[in-house]
C-alpha cells in the first residue's frame, strides 16, 4: 500500500508504463520533482505504474497515455482530471 506523500500530493495514472515514464521525464525536464511509483490499491489503472508529483496539474500535459490525475488527501484520493474515452 502506498503511504501518503505530502511532498508529492498529485498522482497521475496511465494506460502504459511507457506513458508514465514519458510523463515523469517531461516534468523532470520542466524542473519539477516527479517520481515513478506503484499505483495505490484504491485507484484502478491499466499499467500499475503512476507518477507522483508536487506541482499543480496542467491539462496541457495530458496525452493519449494519461488515464487520470488525483490529489491525495490523507488516505483518500480526489479525481482532478480524467482523459475522455473515444
Amino acid at each position: 500500500m502506498s503511504s501518503p506523500s505530502p511532498e508529492l500530493p498529485h498522482i497521475a495514472t496511465f494506460h502504459t508504463h511507457y506513458g508514465a515514464l514519458c510523463f515523469q521525464r517531461r516534468l523532470a525536464g520542466l524542473g519539477e520533482r516527479a517520481v515513478l511509483a506503484p499505483v495505490p490499491r484504491k485507484l484502478s489503472v491499466s499499467c500499475g505504474t503512476c507518477v507522483r508529483f508536487s506541482t499543480p496539474f496542467q491539462t496541457g500535459w495530458a496525452d493519449e497515455d494519461l488515464e487520470a490525475v488525483y490529489a491525495q488527501e490523507g488516505t483518500d484520493y480526489r479525481l482532478l482530471f480524467r482523459t475522455e474515452e473515444e
